[in-house]
């Protein structure tokens, strides 16, 4: 069964259900999904999302910048949803998270002291989010948790800031290691789609042209590395959470949304 979720106006829309648990269950659907930009969503896309699907609750992790050059989107028209704007701030590029265009190897990097590669850079600005925005992140989770409908994530590109904050909530949901990746690369089957799309905007053009299309490409070691950071100087994620305020309560309520 497809996790992907075919709309007009999106292109990287799937659900974080049928993923392999630690345990040896799965994931449940129609709870939480995750998406990229969802400015281009048609009415029959709104009808899709709100009346089938359920719909009620979408986590914005777009800066403020983002919001205001693009528009709040067709889904704020939708009276039964209820949105929370919840920037990271970490972005590199001007307006958008589609890659990191500069980087601070103090800042961004700080429990390295050598030549910055790309799986460090990429993994850096991951760890940004959560450095710089720890409020935000939490935040983010609780709303992923509510349980009076599905929540959907989103961004820009659906890969980035989507892609760390989904890997938490299955880190929560106790999805194995293997489908926390496997879901973060999934986004490269419909790269190009992606970028084609962005490119239309002037807000995300010339972030995206500033490097190589394959260069945007999710790969495996990028998300790898930035859990292994939390592994090795939080014992794991859910030891970062704990240091920022999640709660039993919290860990109850995700772990239900998104398991039978």
């Amino acid at each position: 069964m497809t996790r992907w979720i075919d709309l007009e106006g999106a292109v990287n829309v799937r659900d974080l259900g049928e993923l392999p648990t630690r345990d040896g269950g799965l994931t449940r659907r129609g709870r939480i999904f995750r998406a990229d930009n969802l400015q281009g969503l048609t009415p029959a896309d709104v009808s899709l999302l709100v009346g089938e699907l359920n719909l009620r609750h979408v986590v914005d992790l777009r800066s403020t910048a983002e919001v205001n050059l693009e528009g709040p989107g067709p889904l704020t028209r939708a009276p039964e949803v209820t949105h929370h704007h919840l920037t990271l701030f970490a972005e590199g590029g001007r307006h958008t998270d589609v890659e990191a265009d500069s980087i601070d190897g103090d800042r961004v990097l700080p429990w390295q002291e050598r030549e910055v590669d790309e799986e460090l850079r990429v993994t850096g600005f991951y760890f940004g989010y959560l450095r710089d925005r720890p409020d935000a992140v939490v935040a983010a989770l609780r709303a992923m948790a509510l349980d009076d409908g599905a929540a959907l994530v989103h961004c820009a590109a659906g890969k980035d800031r989507t892609g760390v904050l989904s890997a938490l909530a299955l880190e929560v949901a106790g999805a194995t290691r293997e489908a926390i990746v496997q879901d973060y690369v999934a986004t490269g089957e419909r790269l190009e789609l992606i970028l084609k799309r962005l490119r239309a905007s002037d807000t995300y053009r010339d972030d995206l042209d500033s490097r190589p299309a394959d260069d945007h490409r999710p790969r495996a070691r990028y998300i790898e590395q930035f859990l292994k950071v939390l592994d090795d100087r939080f014992s794991g994620p859910m030891g970062w959470l704990r240091g920022h305020g999640w709660t039993d309560a919290d860990d109850a309520a995700l772990r239900a949304r998104l398991r039978d």
